[in-house]
């Protein structure tokens, strides 16, 4: 299980916590500090589309218009931040952001 996100997302810190409670041992990757590469940010927007981009960022809010009318794809490879936090790769499944529903999968 690989945990996608930022060390200073609290969102990102309370989905690894809660996998390590229930016995999980997930892998955190800081996108910031180890970007994602062509092929992870692929998997992630053929999974999620642009849902994948958190469109009330202020990273998001900062773009040129240029910038915000690109593809997904250039928006997270310009700017990893804007990316939804977490995104959390188990096998073949993927889930995006930390809440009820998805922990229950999770941490079942």
């Amino acid at each position: 299980m690989i945990v996608y996100g930022i060390s200073t997302c609290d969102t990102t810190k309370a989905a690894i916590k809660a996998l390590q409670r229930a016995g999980k041992t997930p892998e955190f990757r800081d996108i910031r500090a180890n970007p994602l590469t062509p092929a992870e940010i692929d998997a992630i927007i053929t999974e999620f589309g642009d849902r994948a981009i958190n469109k009330q960022s202020t990273t998001y809010r900062s773009f040129s218009p240029f910038l915000r009318e690109a593809e997904p794809e250039a928006q997270i490879a310009a700017q990893p931040t804007v990316m939804k936090r977490p995104v959390i790769q188990d096998g073949s499944s993927w889930h995006l952001g930390w809440d009820e529903k998805i922990e229950a999968a999770l941490t079942a």
